[in-house]
């Protein structure tokens, strides 16, 4: 993720901010005033954001003063003139207590607000530290304005201030939410990171004018969504202002692909990525000594493989283990400087690719947008995001929010940098709830009645697909390493290669098989889809394209406009099982996917058996009046592609 949180509490954790935080993470020097050791360290100042400012007497823009920090985040939620306030109540002959509380917003608490880090993907970050000028003030102002979104978000979909017994009141901030947000310019080892600290306020005002505390509990409910929304619109600001694309690569195999600025060469995010170095080689280490460890007995005392929560944990234990020290801050022309001569000599990338990055990524993104239509099919859509919402969950149970983030990503894979309608995620959820999802709630409290807490599964039955292997048994002979695949008897140790140096087996991702139900779904609607429907089928392969990488699309037809054909060879190809199977040699654009014979031949087994199962349903949904509409596709537009309404009138529906 993109967008990390973090709480803070007065004390302690509150002057960790004010030494360091609010300095560039750096060392902010005793008895030195906020500002002039913001200037010192070559950061600019903080800055408040926030509809909530005009209710505490504060401006959008304005700058975050020391005292303004200590009053509301660390003398446990305060107004930030609560020292004015207090003077002028003794002033007019208040008492001490009179005065201290008219300062006060509402009860004091321990927990004062939340830290939201966001950051852009290493591609874009790459591109605003190597750039010129312009490209670093196009960066930096696409990164702001997604960060003034996403808090847009957050107070109208997301905030909510609980009261009444047990908290079972809750209601939206109508004046919204409060933020002081801060700009830093490098990563611990010294390497580009532009990121900025969102200091969020948990206090918020009722309709009744009283003053509450936000559940920080959705907050951190509604993170991964946040990041999927600062993602998107970062990467589609950047693209459109520098003619710019993104591409999908993978940066951990079994894990979902990231969107990062294609061109860019990944040699030059390796050469950021000296923290993540360390902490893989940390990291395998203690999965080493995860799946070698006993008990007094001489038993394992763990699993003999790593298992994915396992992974996570040891994930964060390595973090820590090899997290160095904080660096002095440095002046931002300074380190861009010294980032691209360090680049030149350390990167093994080419000198003139170094100097003229942008050029290079705005030819590969002529050569997607050339290629790649940026289709957006409503309803197959929300076929993606819940099969893989589904797979994802353990158990198959989850919330909006899920659907949410993953309709998120989606676009974001659909739309190659493209804006998007607004409010085109949310219609995208709103199909996959209605269509394909299952209401399974049992609210026993107030809360369970929210929409954004009803729990849900998919409608479908996906019990065929492969289930997930079994840990597999430690192999008894020293000879014989542990198997790659779970549940394969233990392979011959390689030649040359000790006992204990093979590679740590690992239960395979859930992704993995998210993407495999993804493509039976959608081969069982491409099955049900006869000839007749040519409107829509020729969505579904549109949408297949836009989402798939370049090596796999097939050539597009001389006229895709027309009705009256049948259904061309070459646009059954690109959705076809052949397709599947080269994912599998595709490790640069798409997830890879260990997909054998067996596998392959099971996948189609399950697709046929499923097509039969819902052939009633597709005749029913495609038995709408404008279900066979062509809708021919531009390739530079993004179509929204939704159901029509009966009428005289019937056109393309074309969102911009």
């Amino acid at each position: 993720m993109t967008v990390d949180i973090k709480v803070i509490r007065a004390g302690q954790m509150y002057r960790y901010y004010l030494r360091q935080t609010v300095v560039g993470d750096g060392r902010r020097p005793a008895r030195t005033p906020l500002r002039v050791a913001q200037e010192q360290a070559g950061v600019p100042v903080g800055r408040w954001m926030g509809r909530g400012l005009a209710v505490l007497g504060l401006a959008p823009g304005e700058e975050v003063t020391e005292a303004q920090l200590r009053n509301l985040f660390g003398e446990r939620g305060r107004h930030p003139y609560a020292d004015r306030i207090e003077a002028d109540r003794l002033d007019a002959g208040d008492s001490a207590k009179k005065a201290f509380k008219a300062g006060a917003l509402g009860r004091r608490v321990t927990v004062t607000g939340v830290d939201f880090v966001f950051r852009p993907q290493p591609t874009i970050y790459l591109l605003w530290a190597l750039g010129d000028e312009e490209t670093r003030r196009v960066i930096e102002a696409a990164h702001e304005r997604a960060i003034e979104r996403v808090l847009e978000w957050i107070e109208d979909e997301v905030a909510v201030i609980r009261y009444g017994k047990d908290g079972i009141y809750r209601v939206r901030p109508p004046g919204g939410l409060v933020a002081a947000r801060f700009r830093h310019y490098e990563a611990r080892s010294g390497r580009p990171l532009l990121h900025d600290h969102l200091l969020l306020s948990v206090k918020g005002q009722r309709l009744d004018g009283k003053w509450g505390s936000i559940h920080t509990t959705a907050l951190h409910e509604n993170t991964v969504a946040a990041s999927a929304l600062y993602n998107e619109l970062v990467a589609s600001e950047v693209c459109e202002a520098l003619g710019l694309a993104t591409e999908p690569r993978i940066v951990t195999p079994g894990r979902r692909p990231v969107m990062e600025i294609a061109g860019v060469p990944h040699e030059l995010i390796r050469w950021t990525s000296r923290r993540s170095d360390q902490i893989a080689a940390c990291l395998e280490e203690l999965e080493h000594e995860y799946v070698t460890a006993v008990d007094d007995d001489g038993e394992l005392k763990f699993l003999p493989v790593v298992s994915e929560r396992a992974r996570a944990k040891l994930n964060a234990m390595a973090a820590r283990k090899t997290r160095p020290p904080k660096q002095s801050a440095r002046p931002l022309a300074q380190l861009r400087a010294w980032w691209k001569a360090s680049a030149i000599l350390t990167s093994g990338v080419a000198v003139d690719v170094i100097t003229s990055l942008l050029e290079y990524a705005r030819a590969a993104a002529a050569a997607i947008r050339a290629r790649v239509a940026a289709v957006v099919d409503v309803a197959l859509a929300a076929v993606d995001v819940t099969a893989t919402v589904f797979v994802m969950n353990e158990g198959g149970r989850f919330h909006r929010r899920h659907l949410l983030a993953e309709a998120r990503r989606h676009l974001a894979l659909v739309l190659r940098g493209r804006r998007r309608d607004p409010g085109l995620d949310d219609q995208i959820v709103a199909a996959a709830i209605s269509t394909h999802c299952l209401d399974i709630s049992e609210p026993k409290t107030t809360i369970g009645l929210l929409a954004d807490y009803r729990l849900y599964t998919a409608r479908w039955d996906l019990a065929d697909l492969p289930a997930r292997p079994r840990p597999p048994t430690p192999a008894p002979d020293p000879d014989r390493q542990p198997p790659t695949d779970p549940g394969e008897p233990a392979a011959l140790r390689p030649p040359g290669q000790d006992a204990g140096e093979w590679e740590i087996p690992r239960i395979p991702l859930q992704y993995d098989r998210a993407v495999l139900a993804g493509v039976v779904v959608r081969e069982k609607l491409r099955t049900t889809t006869t000839a007749a429907v040519r409107g829509r089928a020729y969505d579904v392969v549109a949408h297949q394209q836009a989402a798939m990488p370049e090596q796999l699309l097939a050539p597009e037809p001389a006229d895709p406009g027309h009705d009256d054909q049948g259904p061309e060879p070459g646009r059954q190809e690109a959705i076809d099982m052949t397709g599947v199977r080269a994912l599998r040699q595709s490790r640069t654009d798409v997830e890879a996917l260990d997909l054998t014979a067996d596998r392959l031949r099971r996948l189609q087994e399950v697709a046929t058996k499923m097509a039969e199962d819902s052939r009633v349903r597709a005749d029913r949904h495609t038995a709408q009046p404008d279900a066979d509409v062509v809708r021919p596709v531009r390739p530079d537009d993004q179509q929204a592609h939704r159901p029509q309404q009966p009428g005289p009138h019937r056109g393309r529906e074309a969102g911009h």
